[in-house]
């Protein structure tokens, strides 16, 4: 049976133009969260790297444990601790930056929606600032499906806009994002920043941290402590999901292979499912039950409103990016990862 560190390997082992990563300078913003764990651990699986990766987060001590194996022992792996809402005082010219540094827990959104705003437009800005005087190549900014806002019933394409409402505090993250995005464009424009972007879907993985209230996540925390699974909703929201390594290798097909000021959406089209058969999914596999309670008021102001997200991913398939396998045999693997602890 395939693990999570097999998946890991096959990503390292995608057919993509690895070579031209070769002598350069990558840095990963947002290293200690679920893709940036994720991307540092595929690039530093490579046997055959001749690249520099850094991993940028505020969590230094959690970047010492997960990236243990690395620090200290591997001459290619640097660690980075740094807010990317300051400045970045330094000297090291990235050729590459994948932007993935941004709250995405729904806790954030309604307790510190300014922080939330300000971590995903100041982060832009700081690392064009320093990536046009620094040698940068390209930028792959990691957006979200969220910049869609409240869709209409169709399949999300890269060129949709729908409403939300930026009167909300709950906005501070899908609007945050959009201005993100626009001040790429603007750095391109103005200054002839070279850049791509990814909206990925809700991504799953064995790796989120502690404070992580996403909804996956939460229901993980229940079986794996021998609970039933508590949901605060019906679940009739209807989402694209998509496993973390894949999710990472549409990071890396996008930055590799991408237009030039693209966006690019990515999801698995054969994970699209309400959150009710998600929670039905992880209690199977748990061998728990699924209940349903009343949220409470802070729960209620961080919940996404959109009833449907479902993505289209056709412009990410053309570049060549196809993920293989089902939901539940990730989840699955997902779930006992997390119970060997690795």
């Amino acid at each position: 049976m395939m693990t999570y560190r097999d998946d890991i390997l096959e990503v390292g082992r995608q057919p993509l133009p690895w070579e031209q990563l070769s002598g350069c300078n990558l840095l990963v913003t947002g290293a200690t969260g679920l893709l940036g764990e994720c991307l540092v651990d595929v690039l530093m699986s490579r046997q055959d790297k001749d690249y520099q990766v850094w991993a940028s987060g505020r969590d230094e001590e959690r970047a010492r444990k997960i990236f243990a194996r690395f620090m200290g022992r591997d001459t290619h792996f640097h660690f980075l601790p740094w807010d990317v809402t300051q400045p970045l005082a330094l000297d090291v010219p990235f050729h590459y930056i994948i932007h993935a540094a941004s709250p995405a827990a729904p806790h954030s959104f309604s307790t510190q929606p300014v922080e939330t705003m300000l971590s995903n437009i100041l982060g832009v800005h700081n690392l064009m600032a320093y990536g046009i005087h620094h040698g940068m190549k390209r930028m792959l900014y990691v957006s979200s499906g969220e910049v869609y806002g409240e869709g209409d019933g169709r399949d999300f394409t890269e060129e949709y806009s729908g409403y939300v409402n930026p009167l909300q505090a709950r906005s501070c993250y899908p609007n945050s994002k959009r201005a993100a995005e626009t001040l790429c464009a603007a750095y391109g424009q103005e200054y002839g920043a070279e850049y791509v972007i990814a909206r990925p879907c809700h991504t799953y993985g064995p790796h989120f941290t502690a404070h992580d209230n996403r909804v996956y996540a939460q229901f993980i925390r229940n079986v794996l402590r021998g609970e039933d699974i508590v949901m605060k909703s019906t679940g009739q929201q209807y989402r694209s999901w998509c496993y973390v390594p894949d999710t990472v290798a549409g990071l890396l097909f996008i930055l590799l292979k991408g237009t030039a000021g693209e966006a690019y959406n990515i999801a698995d089209p054969t994970s699209d499912i309400t959150i009710r058969q998600l929670a039905d999914m992880v209690a199977a596999i748990g061998g728990r039950e699924v209940i349903i309670q009343s949220p409470d008021i802070q729960e209620q102001a961080g919940y996404n409103p959109v009833q449907r997200s479902s993505f289209c991913t056709d412009r990410l398939c053309q570049l060549g990016w196809h993920p293989q396998g089902t939901m539940r045999e990730k989840m699955l693997r997902t779930i006992e990862t997390l119970m060997k602890n690795e």
